[in-house]
């Protein structure tokens, strides 16, 4: 008979990739070991294997779930039929808002990803693709003649990512701009450049 999963299996394992996610961006993944992810998550070894048979399954299911995570919330704000700037400012601050309480997440999703196996790599890449076709179409929207014929829609999305990916390295709450006044300012400034392009 198959066991069952206790009711706080989900919690547990929460709780576990939060933490586990903190030490790897601490220390960095190729010197965190599985004793010392136990010791400091205040469980047994055996019970983290219980959960995860490796540090590379861990590591997989930390960027996995935030990848997942992000793409839900993007999903949830998306509204093709809002006007193309609202549309894009609410796919900006559902963004921004997803990577609240995350940086650690974030930080291991930039720099694990390239660490684990190809076809595990590829699975999150097709997540990581998700989110940036929402927003492609967002800034398509923005100006379609822009685009039209022309290479110009990756580069200017993977600029709107760029200022986006690396918020957390300087923002810090309650000093200075607030999330949503920096969504607000991210897609100004991406609205206007691509207003400007020919």
């Amino acid at each position: 008979m198959a066991r069952t999963r206790a009711k706080d299996y989900d919690d547990k394992r929460d709780a576990m990739l939060h933490g586990a996610a903190r030490i790897f961006a601490r220390d960095g993944y190729d010197r965190a070991s599985m004793n010392q992810l136990a010791t400091e998550l205040g469980v047994s070894k055996a019970l983290l294997y219980h959960y995860y048979a490796s540090k590379e399954a861990l590591l997989f299911d930390i960027i996995e779930t935030h990848l997942q995570e992000l793409v839900e919330a993007v999903e949830e704000a998306n509204d093709p039929e809002a006007e193309p700037r609202a549309r894009l400012e609410r796919l900006v601050t559902a963004l921004l808002e997803a990577y609240r309480d995350a940086d650690n997440e974030h930080r291991v999703q930039l720099s694990g990803l390239q660490l684990l196996p190809e076809a595990q790599q590829e699975q999150l890449k097709a997540l990581e693709r998700q989110l940036v076709a929402i927003f492609a179409e967002a800034v398509r929207q923005s100006n379609p003649s822009a685009f039209d014929n022309k290479p110009l829609l990756k580069p200017v999305t993977m600029s709107l990512f760029g200022m986006l990916n690396w918020f957390y390295m300087w923002f810090r709450e309650d000093r200075g701009i607030s999330r949503q006044d920096y969504a607000k300012l991210a897609t100004h400034l991406l609205v206007s450049g691509v207003k400007e392009l020919p």
